[in-house]
C-alpha cells in the first residue's frame, strides 16, 4: 500500500492506551481504495489494569475521526474486554479487521488472538454479511441515485460471506474474492471507482440487472450458510483461551507514564 505512515504514526502515538494491534479496512482492506480514499484504521487497545478497576474507568471505545488531515483519517478501537464480546457475539467487523492483512502494529499478544479468531467462527456469521448489504443496497436503491461506490459496498459482504461459509475463512478483498467467483461486472465496477468515477450514476436497466444479481447472491449466502457444517455456536475451549489472553493482557499492562487517560 501505498500509504502516509508518517501521518498514521501520528495518529497512533497519541493514543492513551496501548495497541494491541490497529489494521487498515474499509476500501484499503476491501481492494478498491481510490487515491484519495480515507484512512479507516481500526484496532483494540487495552487498558491498564489500574484504569480498568477504579471507580473512573475509561471508555471501552476509542475513536478519532480527523477530516482536516491531509488525508481523512478515521481511526477506531476497542478494548480488549469489549472486542473480545464482539467477536464471540458473531460480530463480523471485528472478525474482519483482527484478520485482516493489512496490519500497521502488532504484537505477540494479537497473533495469539488472530489465531483465536478463527476459532470462532460459526454459521451465523451469515447474518452480519447478509445485513451489510441489504442496508448497502437500501441506499442504493433507495431515493437517491445509485453510485459504483454503493453498489461495491453492496456485493462485498455477499462474496465475502459466501466465501467465509464455504471456506471456512476470512478474505475480505473484493478483487480476491472475484478470482474464484468470476463476475464481470465487479471487475468492471472496481475500475470504474479507482479511476475516480465512484459517484457516478447507474442508469435504471444497469438497476434491474443489479438487484437481479443481489437477490441471487443473497440465496447463494443462505444456501452457503446451510450447508456450510460451521458450528452454531463459539465452543468452550475458545471461550476459555480468549479469557485467558485477556487476563494475561490486562496484568502485562501498566498505566501509560503520561498519566491517566480522561
Amino acid at each position: 500500500m501505498d500509504l502516509d505512515h508518517a501521518l498514521i504514526q501520528r495518529f497512533l502515538g497519541e493514543h492513551p492506551h496501548r495497541l494491541l494491534f490497529v489494521t487498515m479496512s474499509g476500501a484499503h482492506l476491501y481492494g478498491f481504495a481510490s487515491p484519495d480514499s480515507d484512512y479507516d484504521l481500526r484496532g483494540a487497545h487495552v487498558a491498564a489494569l489500574e484504569r480498568v478497576v477504579s471507580l473512573r474507568p475509561p471508555r471501552e471505545t476509542h475513536d478519532l475521526l480527523d477530516r482536516d488531515a491531509p488525508i481523512e483519517v478515521d481511526l477506531v478501537t476497542h478494548d480488549l474486554s469489549k472486542f473480545i464480546r464482539l467477536l464471540l457475539n458473531k460480530n463480523g467487523y471485528v472478525l474482519e479487521q483482527v484478520r485482516s492483512p493489512l496490519v500497521i502494529r502488532g504484537d505477540a499478544a494479537f497473533d495469539e488472538l488472530r489465531d483465536l479468531a478463527l476459532r470462532c467462527l460459526t454459521r451465523f456469521h451469515h447474518y452480519h454479511f447478509d445485513s451489510f448489504a441489504r442496508n448497502q443496497w437500501h441506499q442504493v436503491a433507495g431515493p437517491s441515485h445509485a453510485t459504483v461506490k454503493g453498489l461495491l459496498y453492496t456485493y462485498r459482504p455477499l462474496l465475502a460471506g459466501i466465501h467465509l461459509m464455504t471456506e471456512r475463512c476470512v478474505e475480505s478483498n473484493l478483487r480476491t474474492l472475484n478470482e474464484r467467483f468470476r463476475l464481470s461486472y465487479i471487475d468492471e465496477l472496481i475500475e470504474r471507482k479507482v479511476s475516480g468515477a465512484e459517484k457516478a450514476p447507474l442508469d435504471g436497466g444497469d438497476m434491474g440487472f443489479h438487484e437481479r444479481e443481489f437477490e441471487r447472491l443473497r440465496e447463494e449466502l443462505r444456501e452457503a450458510s446451510e450447508a456450510s457444517g460451521l458450528p452454531e455456536s463459539v465452543g468452550a475451549d475458545v471461550r476459555r483461551s480468549l479469557d485467558d489472553l485477556l487476563v494475561r493482557t490486562r496484568l502485562a499492562t501498566r498505566e501509560r507514564s503520561e498519566g491517566p487517560a480522561s
